[in-house]
């Protein structure tokens, strides 16, 4: 199975960016369905950006026009930029896949990203 191993977190000013990165062990190409995910403290773990091995992409609301999530299967990896970063985007952020339409059950161990006020 393939796995995922996520990078890019850390800390970061209000109004700064990042860049996380999900590099999986194996090809992308059959993975339909890859996201992020966060986790706040205290709060439930939610889906931040989806991408489909058909082009399309679903975002939370919270981070529609600052967040943009891409794949590059050459080097089979998945991207979250994170523009525009505010202190209610902290968290520790997953990546996940799945080989079926918004079904995932991969999982990566997870990045923090924390963003100071």
């Amino acid at each position: 199975q393939v796995q995922l191993v996520e990078s890019g977190g850390g800390l970061v000013q209000t109004g700064g960016s990042l860049r996380l990165a999900c590099a999986a062990s194996g090809s992308i190409e059959y993975l339909t369905s890859m996201g992020w995910y966060r986790q706040a403290p205290g709060k439930q773990r939610e889906l931040v950006a989806m991408s489909t091995t058909g082009g399309r992409t679903n975002y939370a609301d919270s981070v529609k026009g600052r967040f943009l999530i891409s794949r590059d299967s050459a080097k089979n990896t998945l991207y979250l930029q994170m523009n525009s970063l505010e202190p209610e985007d902290t968290a520790v952020y997953y990546c996940a896949a799945g080989a079926s339409l918004n079904i995932f059950t991969i999982w990566g161990q997870g990045t923090q990203v924390t963003v100071s006020a």
